[in-house]
This record gives C-alpha cells, sequence and structure tokens, in this order.
C-alpha cells in the first residue's frame, strides 16, 4: 500500500507520547512553563488537548470514532496513559484497514479541502510539535530525557558521537504497567552540544 509509512509513522508517534507522558509525576500535572503565564499550557493541560484534538480529528476528518470519551474517568497522569494507549490503539487498526482510494480522498480540512495523507502529515506534526513543548518541560523540571527520535544528553550526548538511542521501556506492555524505565548513562565525557 502506498500510505502504509502513514500508519508506520503513527505507529510509532503514539508511542512517543505514551513515552514522553511517563516521564511526568503525577505531582506535575499542574506545572506550567511559567507558573504565572496562563498562555503556556500544563503538563495535565497538554494531556487533555492531545487526547481531545486527536479524537476530533480523527472524527471529523477521518472518519474514525473509537467510540469512547476522549478523556479518562480519572484525569491522573495514569489515567492518561491508558485512555491514550486504547483509544489510539484503535485509530491504529482502522487506519491500516485503509486503502490508497481512501488515503486520497479529499475531506475538510477545516474549511479547506485536504486528501486524507495530506491531513495525517499535520496530525502527526501537530502531536510531535506538542510532545516538544513537553520534552521541554522536562528539561525545565530537570529531569532525565529517554530517547524520543534519538540520542539525548542523558543517554550519551550526541549521534554524531556514536550515543545510543535508549528508550524508556522495551514496549508499550511495560509502559502501561509502570514498569522501571531503562537506566541512562548520563552524557558522557564529551559535550552535548555542537557549539560547545
Amino acid at each position: 500500500m502506498r500510505y502504509c509509512f502513514l500508519t508506520e509513522t503513527f505507529a510509532t508517534e503514539r508511542l512517543k507520547v505514551l513515552s514522553v507522558w511517563s516521564m511526568f509525576g503525577d505531582a506535575d500535572l499542574s506545572i506550567r512553563p511559567h507558573p504565572s503565564d496562563m498562555r503556556g499550557r500544563s503538563v495535565w493541560e497538554q494531556m487533555v488537548h492531545q487526547c481531545v484534538s486527536e479524537n476530533l480529528w480523527f472524527k471529523n476528518m477521518f472518519g474514525i470514532d473509537v467510540g469512547a470519551p476522549p478523556l479518562p474517568a480519572e484525569e491522573t497522569r495514569r489515567g492518561f496513559i491508558a485512555q491514550y494507549a486504547a483509544d489510539s490503539a484503535k485509530r491504529l487498526a482502522e487506519l491500516e484497514s485503509k486503502d490508497d482510494a481512501w488515503w486520497q480522498q479529499e475531506v475538510a480540512f477545516f474549511s479547506v479541502p485536504r486528501s486524507r495523507a495530506w491531513i495525517m502529515v499535520r496530525r502527526i506534526a501537530h502531536t510531535s510539535h506538542h510532545r516538544g513543548q513537553q520534552m521541554a518541560m522536562l528539561r525545565m523540571l530537570n529531569r532525565d530525557l529517554h530517547s524520543n527520535y534519538g540520542p539525548t544528553a542523558d543517554t550519551g550526548g550526541l549521534m554524531a558521537n556514536q550515543a545510543p538511542v535508549i528508550y524508556a521501556y522495551e514496549d508499550e506492555a511495560e509502559l502501561l504497567a509502570d514498569a522501571p524505565k531503562q537506566p541512562l548513562p548520563g552524557p558522557g565525557a564529551k559535550p552535548c552540544t555542537e557549539r560547545p
């Protein structure tokens, strides 16, 4: 299928969201990038936005309804993780059943007609944008970061220095079980920037 790269990308993106959420603690949910600035979403508001936004995009632009409320009954870190894992897995299964004609069909992207393939690229970029904001918040909280796309300062530094990719969990089941995260070696002896 011509568009399987989109479902494959969505499959990894949903795991990246879950992984980043797992790096926060329960006490972090109310934290904002700046405590007095209401423009920056709190961790809790970021989780709400991901769940509600993805639900609306999939229902309205892809015609995929998972038949569940987008938010967990208990809006805790674990509640959000479990709800998003279940709902995004159902969305992925639906996407995997679609043929090329479905992906090429134009539907309303807000007020503009676009192909579903084009819209999925935007959805993935939207999710990645918010995940990046959350990873910046983790740094502001002085937390270690496991890999999300590649090496981080906490997995050994730069890719150019052969730093490894270390995901927090071996698989989704470990993440959902809240198992201990993979140990991190730290930045190593070399600078974590191309401009030391």
